[in-house]
């Protein structure tokens, strides 16, 4: 099995200071006959590219999987200017490596997996045909997010905890992250694993704490945040009915971000996707168990 290669892109913002920045992600080389296909897969608001290691070695025998560290997460460089830290300018950053992967590759066959944060960018580029994405997985996502996700994602999002030991990050995180649903402890460890960084005999986490920017102003002013993110969910949904390519849906039966009757709506609108959910899960499962990744390898490898 092919280990992942570290990779860097320089992105040039646009209206975001700062200047020109490092975008990270892992490249997962096919290790069987390469057709162009390239299976790009985003993570949530406060994980890594690492999240996919499981999807990856499924993948890889059909297919180069490159898995994005989003701008201040993992490997990636932070922001001059937290107000960045938003949808429009990780998609604005993912779609020059994009284009990158398809100067190597002009034939490329480029699908998307996204999950929460992930999934949100990827609507935003589906949406738009020159970029040519042919498959669209969104992981427990929508164009409308219940506000209750949003409160609790941001009471920990940004708190920037230290610990003595990795074990102790490991079980934090757990604590943080029960919507994942059952795992084993190997499981767990490697999904936590990457998420950590040693530093001056202590454990953090990998982000930039200011991602939760949005989050605490959002907390200031909850009613203009409301406000706002209805107008969001309009065009959302305005992106979401512009996508054309097959798309699949993925929902926890639990998760407390996708609804059902969300999910049930857009099956009927836009791309039509076949809805999967999986019992026992909340936001947002974690494509590690067999059957997830079942689900997601058929979709993709589909002719």
């Amino acid at each position: 099995m092919t280990e992942p290669v570290l990779q860097h892109l320089v992105v040039v913002p646009e209206g975001t200071p700062g200047g020109p920045r490092r975008m990270a992600w892992w490249d997962w080389p096919c290790t069987g006959t390469d057709n162009g296909h390239v299976v790009v897969c985003v993570h949530g608001l406060s994980r890594q590219g690492r999240d996919f290691d499981v999807l990856a070695r499924a993948l890889q025998s059909h297919a180069r999987v490159v898995s994005v560290d989003v701008a201040g997460r993992g490997h990636s460089d932070r922001l001059a200017d937290p107000a960045g830290y938003q949808v429009p300018t990780y998609a604005t950053d993912i779609a020059q490596l994009l284009m990158a992967l398809r100067q190597q590759r002009p034939d490329a066959r480029i699908d998307w997996v996204g999950t929460s944060m992930g999934g949100l960018i990827g609507m935003a580029l589906a949406a738009q045909p020159g970029l040519g994405i042919r498959r669209l997985v969104l992981n427990d996502v929508g164009p409308a997010i219940q506000w209750e996700a949003l409160q609790r994602i941001g009471s920990y999002v940004g708190t920037n905890p230290s610990f003595d030991t990795e074990q102790q990050a490991i079980d934090y995180l757990a604590t943080i992250s029960t919507g994942f649903g059952p795992h084993t402890p190997e499981q767990w460890a490697a999904l936590s694993r990457p998420m950590l960084r040693q530093r001056d005999g202590r454990w953090w986490l990998h982000y930039d704490p200011a991602i939760a920017a949005p989050f605490r102003q959002m907390a200031a002013d909850a009613q203009a945040a409301q406000a706002s993110a209805q107008a969001g969910e309009a065009l959302l949904w305005s992106l979401f009915d512009a996508i054309t390519c097959p798309t699949l849906l993925l929902r926890g039966a639990d998760s407390d971000l996708l609804s059902a009757a969300t999910a049930q709506a857009m099956a009927q609108r836009g791309p039509r996707p076949r809805v999967v959910t999986w019992p026992g899960v909340g936001h947002a499962p974690t494509l590690v168990s067999p059957d997830q990744v079942a689900v997601v390898r058929d979709f993709l490898l589909a002719d």
